[in-house]
């Protein structure tokens, strides 16, 4: 296992690409190891372009959204991609599937986490996705959950933009450059043929939030130039030796 890796948390197959790919291809490129799990396909909410296709069924679905999932994977160079199949619409975790993804968390060990806002009125499986890494996260840290097993430290779990902020209460407190895996990440985004309607609207949203890192890096003080940026809010306080 490498030395550094982190963890991505999906409610459906394509969230990942759209919300954070640009993360997950810069810290393959730095040396991390980076895990995606994919607890649904996003089959029944949000496959609508593939569910008009005639003939279409709920496994016809699922496998085209597996096939786009990994392919946005490989153009990412993730290293690891796994599908928990748990359905959409709504999406739901019994224990067994909870202990599943605290297995995952404890053997990846990650240094950092990512998921979704923890508000989203219009899509609950997104904020339920959070609720449940946060559960997973502390449970992982519990020394009495299979003893003997490596626990848990306290990796940050950084939330990643919603589709519309103002309804989501999320407010970023890190802008990440990505403009070096810009290409990366677009795409891992036209894998997404389900979810054409997306592209552009993701483009953009990376174009404005490389305004936000510029302004914040110093603006027209001197601040770093990018072309390309995601947003993250972070959940847990961060601990530092200087500012």
């Amino acid at each position: 296992m490498a030395d550094k890796t982190a963890l991505v948390i999906s409610a459906h197959s394509a969230d990942f690409v759209w919300r954070c790919g640009g993360a997950i291809a810069l810290h393959q490129q730095r040396g991390y190891d980076v895990t995606i799990v994919c607890l649904s396909y996003g089959e029944r909410g949000e496959s609508a372009k593939l569910w008009k296709n005639e003939g279409m069924t709920l496994e016809k679905v699922k496998e085209a959204r597996r096939i786009e999932a990994e392919n946005a994977a490989r153009a990412l160079d993730v290293h690891d991609i796994q599908f928990f199949d748990l359905g959409d619409y709504p999406l739901e975790m019994d224990r067994s599937a909870k202990e599943r993804l605290v297995d995952v968390i404890r053997k990846v060990q990650p240094a950092f986490m990512l998921s979704h806002s923890k508000v989203d009125p219009y899509n609950t499986d997104h904020m339920y996705a959070t609720q449940m890494a946060i559960e997973c996260r502390m449970i992982a840290q519990a020394w009495g959950h299979n003893p003997g097993e490596k626990v848990l430290g306290a990796p940050q779990l950084y939330l990643f933009e919603p589709h519309q902020t103002e309804q989501m209460e999320w407010k970023p407190d890190v802008f990440l450059d990505i403009s070096p895996v810009w290409d990366k990440k677009w795409a891992a985004i036209q894998c997404m043929t389900g979810q054409e309607h997306l592209w552009h609207y993701y483009r953009n949203v990376a174009e404005n939030r490389a305004n936000h890192f510029r302004r914040n890096s110093g603006g027209q003080s001197g601040g770093r130039p990018a072309t390309h940026a995601e947003g993250f809010q972070s959940i847990f306080p961060r601990t530092v030796d200087e500012l």
